[in-house]
């Protein structure tokens, strides 16, 4: 299946790319953590959210155009890679990969491969502390802890959380 992977417009490609991070957080919801979780991450999915995280891209994009990549199938949104720009890399002294996504059915078509290599290039060009970069992946996902150690990454510490009440 043909593909092409660039980095994201603003202009043209803002709806797509939300309609692609409700997918991916409806997914990190329902598909790591049971029910409760999957209330949790839909919830959140708000208008104003929706609004603060487009703003978000554009100024992380206006820094570093390259911060965000998509892929695109028939000119269709299918994926996204989305890394820090490298004023954040301080957050974990390394470049961050926020996000990866890819639509379930063009998984294992190599587009996800594609989105890597983009990030990768894009993590290469930035200034870092520590020349290396992070991503949090949830211990439950099989399927992305693989393609990830397909990739070379390998644990280097563990995150922790708790609730802010």
């Amino acid at each position: 299946m043909d593909h092409d992977v660039r980095p994201y417009e603003p202009t043209t490609d803002a709806d797509a790319l939300w309609a692609l991070k409700r997918e991916f957080e409806l997914g990190l919801g329902g598909e790591t953590g049971g029910e409760e979780k999957a209330e949790v991450y839909a919830a959140k999915l708000t208008a104003d959210y929706e609004a603060s995280y487009l703003e978000w891209v554009d100024r992380c994009v206006a820094e570093e155009p390259e911060a965000v990549t998509v892929a695109a199938v028939e000119e269709e949104l299918v994926g996204y890679a989305f890394v820090l720009p490298s004023s954040l890399a301080h957050v974990w002294d390394a470049a961050v990969l926020n996000e990866l996504y890819l639509e379930p059915a063009h998984r294992g078509s190599g587009v996800a491969d594609d989105l890597m290599d983009a990030v990768l290039e894009t993590a290469r060009e930035q200034e870092l502390p520590l020349d290396r970069i992070v991503l949090d992946v949830d211990r439950e996902n099989d399927r992305a802890q693989a393609f990830y150690e397909r990739h070379g990454f390998s644990h280097w510490g563990e995150m922790v959380a708790r609730p802010l009440e």
